[in-house]
């Protein structure tokens, strides 16, 4: 009797600890702090990933590409729309190609994502903003207003703020974690 009670005990201690060792990791309000046990630290993404083709070879043959949930519905259709004059270029694309891209944009912009940066960033926009910068939205400035421009703008490896993965080195992968900037000739940013 006393060895099955001494079992109970110790599968009992095997669950109470893997409890505690798998909820470890606890996600704050904070975007951008994650803690945990160092080596059971789970990572989340910011953004869902490009994940259609057509579009990273359009649109990511001339800069990042950017994924759709960093900006809501009206700002990808409004963009799209004057792809003749796309930032200074003429980006026109052929009507098939434009409406696929399109459809794409709409259906993961920020405003139907369940993404945490893409929620943020819909809750940073005033009513009837439609911004086509990611950068001109407020919960942008909000994240990078620390940073000084010499750092972005007057550095000849980033030299704008568009070029994300320029110093968020998993940005393509949809991680803009704050623990992950490493800007080019600073070194690591910290907030």
């Amino acid at each position: 009797m006393m060895n099955i009670y001494r079992k109970l005990l110790t599968i009992a201690a095997v669950i109470a600890a893997s409890t505690v060792l798998f909820s470890g990791t606890v996600y704050g309000d904070d975007d951008d702090h994650k803690w945990g046990f160092g080596w059971f630290k789970q990572s989340k993404l910011d953004v869902a990933p490009v994940n259609n083709q057509v579009y990273r070879e359009e649109c990511g043959s001339c800069h990042f590409a950017f994924q759709p949930g960093l900006l809501p519905e009206k700002s990808w259709r409004k963009m799209m729309t004057g792809l003749e004059d796309h930032f200074g270029d003429n980006a026109e694309l052929d009507a098939e190609t434009q409406k696929s891209l399109l459809d794409y944009l709409v259906a993961n912009s920020a405003d139907k994502s369940n993404y945490k940066r893409s929620k943020r960033i819909m809750g940073s926009l005033r009513q009837g903003e439609v911004p086509l910068r990611i950068s001109d939205t407020l919960y942008f400035k909000k994240k990078h207003d620390e940073i000084p421009l010499r750092y972005v703008v007057d550095n000849k490896d980033v030299g704008s703020y568009s070029k994300c993965e320029a110093c968020h080195k998993r940005a393509e992968a949809g991680s803009y974690d704050d623990d992950e900037v490493d800007i080019p000739g600073v070194g690591r940013w910290e907030d």
